[in-house]
Parts: structure tokens; C-alpha cells; sequence
């Protein structure tokens, strides 16, 4: 039976041309991106699902839990500690901003070089098209690079339940201090949004919770490490990408679903492309829906990619929460501790971000890197040159990368992909 979810549209104040204009759009995207692929694992059906009820099923459910009492809370960055959102039992999901949509009205209220990113998320506000945005009864901001936190002084205006979080640029002592009473604050926020005091059990639950999707990632992670690969990189973006949006407890059994079959993918031998394919990391930049350009034009290009090294990747999976604790400061330090190790761009000097990169293209096996910044993005435009620099001193091929959410220089990049792919194969 198909359900008309319009009039739940109609009352989050979507506007509905609009909306079915992107949803039209997403859906044959979606369908010429991926739903092309071959020998797909059994369990990506579920993530079609998934992205096939993304701005259906999903809020609803976030309406009927909001209508018990729970809060939904929006994101747009991995700082963000889902630990306490969950804690506080509320829940927490990510904002759209990974598509050129309505970057017209966006650049009425910023500059015309400001990232893909930043114009993406005030063009869904704009426009009306993302239910997450207005299904949340408070967003998340952070300010993890001088664009954002300028531009979150505007979307303020339009987006009254804004809440902003400052992140540390640097990693001395006083600068964990600056997190860790960041992470405080937004506690008490939690706490007052909710009505929910959060004590012992109820942090250790979030700890918990988010662990476990952050080990079923990394498990998804290391399968890939094998040769033939078992899952394109397209679906493993996708599975990363829908780990922000899903509910988490669900999420996580889906994937280690996915990860047991595909355990059994790699006892038969049997691969999604053929043994030998040039094996290639991805890094830099996060990749938001449905920001599937760049991989797309890899894995048609002759090439597999079996790592990212991003905020949609293993930036966001690696290093778990330590639940050893017994008071809520004891967990607090403790989460202060993990998100504290964030490789980030943002940070200066970054050098545990260069040794996570050499890290994962030795651990994966790989036979080239891809850098990818969004145009713009300064951190990690201007970062990619000593990634570049350090890779190939090492001996390990390299390509920056700087595009944007169009689909204007698909060609150009297809040649640039091409050129790289087939001088890793001589």
C-alpha cells in the first residue's frame, strides 16, 4: 500500500514543489548511481529501503517520537557527541547538505565562494525541503572552520533554534579543556531540552550504543581491506552515510548483517571487482547525500576505493569511548578523550591526520589516493598539498582533487581519474 506522507509535509511547512522536485531528482540519481551496480551484497536491500523512505518512514518515525516527548536533535558534524543526545533520549540526525539545491536564494545571504557545503544547508533551510531541518527541535552547529562560524550568525536568523558549539584549533591542554566545557554545556542543554537528568546509567547507555556503530563500521572497514573486495566503495559511502541518519540500534544490526555476509563473500573468493583492480583511499572532505560524484566516476573509471579517510569514513568510526568509568565526570573525560583525537583539518599542526592517511593505505593495501576538497573549503584545500607531499615521499601515488556539488566537470574529472588510474597500473 502506498502511503501519501504529504500532509506530514504539509504540517513541517515543507514546501512541496519544491520537495517532489528534489525527490525526483535524488530518486533517479539514486537509481543511475547505484541501483546500476552488480553483485551487490543481499543486505544493501536494506539501505535502498532506507533511502527509499529517507524523507518518508524516517520522519514519521521521528514524529511519533517526538510526539511522546523525545527531541530530535539536528547535526551537521561528527563533534557533536551522540552519546549525550542519546543519553538524554533524545535523538540525534543528520542535516542535508551534500547537493547543489537552491544555491540561488543561498547566495542572496552569502558570498558566491563560500563551500558547497555551507550554501547547501542554507538552500534546504531556504527552500523548505529538508524535513529533517524542520523536524528538529534544536540544531547543532559547530564551528569547525572560520566559513561555518560566520555563516551560523546568519542562518541564526532563519533557523531560531540554532545552537552553536565552539571546537578547539588547536590540540594543547587548555584546548581538551575548551572541548571538555563545551561538552559540559551542551549537557546541561541536553538535560534542559529534555527533562532528563543524565547520570551514570543513562551516559553509559549512549556509550554504549554509539560504540557499537562505530565497531560495526570498523568491521565493515576492514573486510575491505581483502582482495578481490567484497563491496564497492560506492555502497560502503552509502552505509556511512545513512549511519547519521538511521536509528543506531537498528542501523548497527543491519550492518553487521551486511558484514557477515559479506564474510562469506570473502571464504568463496568471490568479489565485487575482479582481483588485481586498482585499489584506491579516498580523503579529505566529508561526503554528505547524495554527494556520490567523485566515487561514481572512480569505480566506473577501472578502479575500486576501499577506505575513506574522512568525517563520513573512518575520521568519524575510529577510536571507541572508554565506559570504564563510574561517575558521569569520569564518562565525560572520557568522551572528551575520543572526540579530542578527531584528525580534523581544522587543527594546527595536524600531524596525527597524515599518519592516519599513511596508516590507512598501508592497512588497506592501497595503490593510489585520491585527495578530495570541495572548492573553497580552506582547511582542507590548503592541507591537501602537504597530504600530497607526504604521500609521495613515501612512494605512494597521489592526486589532489577540488570540485564542487555540480555536475558541470564530471568530464574534466573523469579524464583527471582516468589518467591517474591508469598510470597506478603501469
Amino acid at each position: 500500500m502506498v502511503v501519501d506522507h504529504r500532509p506530514m509535509w504539509t504540517e513541517l511547512g515543507l514546501n512541496l514543489e519544491a520537495h517532489d522536485a528534489l525527490l525526483d531528482v535524488l530518486n533517479q540519481l539514486y537509481k543511475e548511481t547505484y541501483l546500476s551496480q552488480t553483485n551487490r551484497p543481499e543486505g544493501m536491500d536494506y539501505l535502498d529501503f532506507v533511502m527509499s523512505e529517507i524523507h518518508s518512514l524516517r520522519i514519521k518515525e521521528l514524529q511519533e517520537a517526538k510526539a511522546t516527548g523525545r527531541k530530535v536533535i539536528g547535526t551537521f558534524c561528527l563533534f557533536v557527541p551522540d552519546e549525550l543526545i542519546i543519553a538524554a533520549d533524545a535523538i540525534s540526525v543528520g542535516l542535508c547538505a551534500g547537493a547543489e539545491f537552491g544555491f540561488e536564494e543561498a547566495e542572496k545571504l552569502l558570498p558566491r565562494n563560500t563551500c558547497s557545503l555551507i550554501k547547501s544547508f542554507f538552500g534546504f533551510k531556504l527552500n523548505k525541503v529538508c524535513p529533517y531541518i524542520e523536524a528538529s527541535n534544536m540544531i547543532v552547529g559547530e564551528t569547525t572552520c572560520d566559513g561555518k562560524k560566520k555563516a551560523y550568525e546568519i542562518f541564526k536568523n532563519i533557523q531560531p533554534n540554532l545552537y552553536v558549539m565552539e571546537v578547539p584549533q588547536m590540540k594543547n591542554p587548555k584546548d581538551k579543556e575548551l572541548l571538555k566545557t563545551e561538552y559540559e554545556k551542551f549537557k546541561a542543554v541536553m538535560e534542559k531540552i529534555s527533562g532528563i537528568k543524565i547520570g551514570v546509567d543513562r551516559t553509559k547507555k549512549g556509550i554504549t550504543v554509539v560504540n557499537e556503530r562505530r565497531k560495526a563500521l570498523y568491521r565493515l572497514a576492514r573486510l575491505r581491506a581483502v582482495d578481490p573486495v567484497p563491496i564497492s566503495g560506492l555502497d560502503a559511502l552509502l552505509i556511512n552515510q545513512v549511519a547519521f541518519y538511521d536509528d543506531p540500534v537498528r542501523f548497527t544490526d543491519s550492518i553487521n548483517r551486511i558484514c557477515d555476509e559479506l564474510e562469506q563473500r570473502i571464504q568463496r573468493g568471490e568479489g565485487v571487482f575482479p582481483k588485481g583492480t586498482p585499489r584506491i583511499l579516498m580523503a579529505g572532505c566529508p561526503m554528505a547525500v547524495p554527494n556520490w560524484k567523485l566515487p561514481s566516476i572512480v569505480e566506473t573509471s577501472g578502479a575500486v576505493i576501499v577506505g575513506e579517510e574522512s568525517c563520513v569514513g573512518e575520521r568519524g568510526t575510529q577510536n571507541l569511548v572508554d565506559d570504564s568509568g563510574s561517575t558521569v565526570g569520569e564518562l565525560m573525560d572520557a568522551i572528551v578523550d575520543r572526540y579530542f583525537k578527531i584528525d580534523c583539518a581544522i587543527f594546527t599542526p595536524n600531524e596525527k591526520r597524515l599518519e592516519h592517511i599513511m596508516s590507512l593505505a598501508k592497512k588497506y593495501h592501497v595503490d593510489g589516493v585520491i585527495n578530495y576538497s570541495l572548492q573553497f573549503c580552506s582547511p582542507y584545500t590548503i592541507e591537501s598539498y602537504s597530504v600530497e607531499r607526504a604521500l609521495i615521499d613515501a612512494g605512494i601515488p597521489a592526486i589532489r582533487i577540488e570540485t564542487d556539488y555540480s555536475q558541470e566537470d564530471i568530464g574534466q574529472l573523469k579524464t583527471r581519474v582516468e589518467a591517474f588510474i591508469e598510470t597506478i597500473r603501469k
